[in-house]
């Protein structure tokens, strides 16, 4: 039987945990057969097979990103997709596999930071995430990445600082720490108590790193 046929539509379902469980199956089983045919079905014609597939495809990147690491280049593809949920869908599976696949998807940061530009808000918390992690990688991507992230969190909204910040800190380190705390410092006057109390508990995580 196609595992196509497990999916929450072709099940009559309107909710995401026949999904779920079928990515904590192939995870479990390493059943890579069956997650070929859920990314290979992202280009299905019927929009609910493929919302179910990038659905899969993502969960089962949180469980073992190994096994879907491969489709890196086919994340990135979906990019580009006029399908909003394949975009941000295609982000969120980047940043689960984003520290075990950095090479290839270091080559395409600019299709992530482009995303960024017109993406709905989870395309973009999910983007900062994975530059976050792909700056952490080396130094050479620190410094290709790192300068972006700051400009980011210098110009983005208030309500985004904490959560971005909070991923950028993946990244920061002693050579960009400054520059880190000095982005946010400078917003501290924008962001309301419960944002500035997030932002408090970085400075706090900051102090604990060796110097």
């Amino acid at each position: 039987m196609s595992v196509v046929n497990l999916l929450a539509s072709r099940l009559g379902r309107n909710d995401e945990e026949p999904n779920i469980a079928l990515a904590q199956r192939l995870a479990s089983e390493e059943n890579l057969a069956d997650i070929q045919e859920i990314i290979e079905n992202l280009s299905s014609k019927d929009k609910k097979i493929r919302h179910d597939c990038i659905k899969v495809a993502y969960e089962i990147g949180g469980l073992r990103p190994e096994l879907i690491s491969q489709y890196a280049i086919r994340f990135v593809e979906l990019l580009g997709s006029r399908d909003n949920r394949l975009v941000w869908g295609g982000m969120t599976a980047l940043s689960a596999i984003a520290s075990v696949a950095s090479e290839p998807i270091m080559e395409h940061c600019d299709q992530i930071v482009s995303a960024m530009a017109t993406g709905s808000v989870i395309t973009v918390d999910k983007a900062v995430f994975t530059l976050s992690i792909l700056a952490a990688v080396s130094e050479a991507n620190n410094k290709a990445i790192f300068p972006f992230l700051l400009r980011h969190l210098e110009s983005c909204r208030p309500k985004e600082v904490p959560q971005h910040s909070e991923s950028v800190l993946l990244a920061v380190t002693p050579l960009n720490k400054e520059d880190f705390l000095k982005v946010l410092r400078a917003r501290e006057q924008q962001l309301t108590d419960a944002q500035l109390k997030r932002v408090k508990k970085i400075y706090k995580t900051l102090d604990k790193q060796p110097q």
